[in-house]
């Protein structure tokens, strides 16, 4: 572990720490590129306008995700611990009262059920890998496409068993520790996901229809421009960002003290907007070149995007290369989202990292199985009208993370003193200024509406 010195409420973290700057800007990288980035990205693009959604979009990103960011980091490297430790420490501190530590509890909840239903469809990922390199998608037609994905995810062992790998997988990574595992894999992995990317542009481009791709994505088309439209993209840059979860404040934690984090989170801003982007660039080339729908949804990935590979010359290489990548994206998040949960049990209850790790793994895993059973046997199961998948998934990407984010803003910008939240950000900087301005009125006023759009208390806009 690298050594600490000095510090903000003279904490040390007992998780170690990150060994550079580097280090924490893949990790926040790694835990916020996900399965959100490669597909749904591009196809809430390509329902949403195109050009203009991209244009709102980044504009979200950077008055509301950059702010929410750097708050939850502040707030992780000030507490040292995890993050109902944090929240609860902070709160005495600067609020009089405990009672935060709640903000921390709904985090690392999120977290748990977040997991337990993403690793399911990561599994996805993992099971197309084998399928891509089978060559079973190779001049299938749009039927045969769709009868090998109903198939697989009707097969509840199947689906369970690439579950089982998955978590396996993100418990391997999260038990080795900060250094030994989490850094060492996000050293790895974060790169791979680029130069995956640059493997997949490059065939993009020889397509014929990389120019009607970029055009498409970055000539604004105002007339589809609406206020709904305006809350997708701040919803979409908001979660997309891994921001009220509590894994962005576990891994500031192990931030060390000299590291700039404004610099940092300017950083991961940019690399995982860029990632977005070229994943853009990437599937609406391929789609135009096959005569697809540009506004698919989320079936672009498990049924355009095969139909499309098994049509081109080497599809089966870069439909392996593609589902390599979705994997590698979602074990990063992973990783992020299990953090938190992990260190809460080593601080509270004095185990191993791998005692932890395996603790939350099964937990997650267990839980997961109602999502498995979603597909299949318990399809026709519903509780308020939803499967057992769709209510996890409306519980903590509707409720839980805009109300996790919200509070975390709240508490950077109004109940910390000026004097502790400018010590984190260097001072009372220019820079610094902006961020108070836009974390005490712009994200949070943001994230409501994002919130109350989410739990039908906001009436609809037109045009």
């Amino acid at each position: 572990m690298t050594e600490e010195k000095g510090g903000s409420a003279q904490r040390t973290s007992l998780q170690g720490y990150w060994s550079s700057r580097m280090a924490f800007i893949l990790a926040v990288t790694g835990s916020a590129v996900g399965l959100g980035n490669i597909w749904k990205f591009p196809y809430i693009t390509g329902q949403n306008g195109g050009g203009a959604f991209v244009l709102v979009y980044l504009f979200c990103v950077v008055l509301v995700g950059m702010p929410v960011m750097m708050s939850e980091i502040l707030l992780g490297r000030r507490g040292r611990r995890n993050p109902v430790a944090t929240m609860a420490l902070l709160g005495a501190e600067e609020g009089g009262s405990t009672h935060w530590r709640w903000i921390g509890s709904m985090g690392v909840l999120a977290g748990i059920l977040i997991l337990s239903y993403y690793s399911v469809i990561a599994g996805w990922s993992l099971a197309y890998i084998e399928k891509s390199l089978s060559g079973v998608f190779s001049g299938a037609s749009s039927d045969e496409v769709s009868g090998i994905f109903n198939m697989f995810i009707g097969d509840w062992k199947m689906v369970a068993g690439a579950h089982t790998l998955f978590m396996f997988l993100t418990v391997f990574v999260v038990a080795r520790g900060v250094e030994r595992g989490l850094e060492q894999a996000v050293r790895f992995m974060v790169p791979a996901l680029f130069l995956l990317l640059l493997a997949l542009l490059g065939y993009s481009i020889n397509t014929g229809h990389f120019g009607e791709g970029v055009s498409y994505l970055f000539t604004p088309n105002w007339h589809a421009l609406t206020w709904g439209t305006v809350l997708i993209a701040l919803g979409q840059a908001f979660f997309t960002l891994s921001i009220g979860m509590g894994a962005i404040m576990a891994y500031g934690a192990y931030l060390p003290e000299e590291t700039s984090i404004t610099g940092s989170a300017a950083s991961v801003v940019v690399a995982d907007t860029s990632i977005a982007i070229l994943s853009a660039l990437v599937i609406f080339p391929i789609v135009f070149a096959n005569g697809l729908d540009s506004a698919e949804g989320a079936g672009l990935v498990f049924h355009t995007l095969p139909l499309a590979f098994g049509q081109m010359g080497g599809g089966v290489f870069f439909a392996t290369i593609f589902f390599i990548l979705l994997t590698f994206a979602a074990w990063t998040s992973a990783i992020g989202l299990m953090e938190p949960a992990v260190a809460w049990i080593v601080e509270s209850y004095g185990r191993t990292r791998a005692q932890a790790a395996v603790i939350v793994g099964v937990l997650i895993w267990a839980i997961g199985l109602g999502s498995v059973l979603s597909f299949n046997v318990l399809a026709d199961f519903k509780f308020l009208n939803r499967t057992i998948f769709e209510n996890v998934d409306y519980l903590t990407s509707n409720i839980m993370l805009p109300l996790g984010g919200l509070l975390i803003t709240f508490f950077a910008g109004w109940v910390m003193c000026r004097n502790s939240s400018s010590d984190e950000l260097g001072g009372a900087t220019s820079i610094y200024k902006i961020w108070r301005f836009l974390a005490r009125w712009v994200a949070p006023i943001a994230i409501l509406f994002v919130f109350l759009k989410a739990i039908g208390w906001l009436p609809e806009f037109s045009g």
